[in-house]
């Protein structure tokens, strides 16, 4: 089968922001290539082995393909992309060159050909994260494995913001806590949270695909029982309007009317229609970008207890303070601050 590759040559920080502009328009698949060169300092704190120099993407440069079925214009595909990619722009996102091109290719150079690259990676003390396909024998009896089979729809777990998160989460889960998994992708960090020994978790997302895929990686680590994945964002868990409903809702896939999930606790049971945690909770994570975070602030703070913790990444360098006052508007106290290469990572207490 042939595919159309389209390559998007941008930044590091406009990752995450081209790739969504691919799946809206409607790619099969999206892979990130980010910059390989020798300068760049890599964590190698719990063994990981890194090939130098990885490619000669320039530092702070990524290279994003996405996939679309031969049926598909790319003429219309690229005439829809272009101002939306320039867009932002007006969000303080520098898309950088921005060169788009594309070709022809067949199925079987891309949807295997990546997994090659995949190998299993010690991200934290005790979490690592293998793919499924992958043959691993833990080092320890504290080591917890994070099975994964991301198909072409969403990454490896492998990017720093989630690696920022999951050791977030080892240092804050104590043992039997409810835990918000706030755009949950692959569904990552919501399978890490219940490896650490959380209660039960709630996986939120908008996206559809998201959803499935999330589903797919519960199932995969027999989590079906303590870990619920909905379509859906935080504000519609409270009965109120999505943020993807407002001026930014371009950022972020909108909500669906009549998809909101709770309006009480008596809601907020196990079952049918439930969403498998008992609000408000102890812990809400969310790795999505900073111009999403600072959307709903307010809204987190009403889904945590007293003395709650809630973990944020997703965070380009240049929107760590940005996103720090918004929590501290919000009433949050910011606890601590992580990073890796150009990511950060901020955790903050409901006082």
């Amino acid at each position: 089968m042939l595919w159309h590759e389209l390559t998007v040559h941008t930044t590091e920080e406009a990752q995450e922001m081209i790739s969504n502009l691919l799946y809206e328009a409607g790619a099969g698949g999206v892979s990130i290539e980010e910059s390989g060169t020798l300068n760049k300092t890599r964590d190698t704190r719990y063994g990981e082995l890194y090939d130098e120099p990885l490619n000669d993407i320039p530092e702070g440069e990524a290279v994003i393909k996405g996939y679309y079925a031969e049926s598909v214009s790319m003429d219309d595909i690229i005439e829809e992309l272009t101002p939306r990619v320039e867009e932002l722009k007006e969000f303080g996102i520098d898309p950088g060159k921005a060169l788009i091109s594309w070709k022809t290719v067949d199925e079987d150079e891309w949807s295997h050909a990546w997994k090659a690259y995949f190998k299993p990676l010690r991200v934290s003390e005790r979490l690592t994260i293998k793919p499924t396909w992958e043959e691993y024998t833990p080092a320890g009896p504290d080591e917890r494995i994070i099975e994964i089979d991301p198909g072409m729809a969403f990454g490896t777990g492998t990017h720093p913001t989630t690696a920022l998160c999951l050791r977030a989460l080892e240092k804050h889960v104590a043992g039997g806590e409810d835990v918000i998994d706030v755009g949950t992708g692959s569904g990552i960090l919501a399978v890490g949270a219940m490896l650490l020994g959380a209660k039960s978790v709630l996986a939120l997302d908008l996206d559809p695909v998201a959803v499935e895929s999330a589903r797919e990686n519960v199932a995969l680590n027999r989590m079906q029982e303590s870990i619920t994945v909905k379509e859906s964002d935080l504000l519609s868990l409270f009965g109120g309007e999505s943020a993807a409903d407002t001026d930014a809702g371009n950022m972020w896939p909108s909500a669906r009317p009549g998809q909101a999930g709770v309006q009480d606790d008596a809601a907020a049971q196990n079952g049918e229609g439930g969403i498998g945690v008992t609000l408000p909770v102890k812990i809400v994570v969310a790795n999505i970008l900073a111009e999403i975070l600072v959307l709903f602030p307010d809204d987190v703070f009403r889904a945590l207890q007293p003395g709650g913790i809630y973990i944020t990444s997703g965070i380009y360098k240049d929107k760590e303070g940005l996103v720090s006052r918004a929590l501290e508007a919000s009433g949050f106290e910011i606890i601590e601050i992580t990073r890796e290469e150009d990511w950060v990572a901020i955790t903050a207490g409901k006082r």
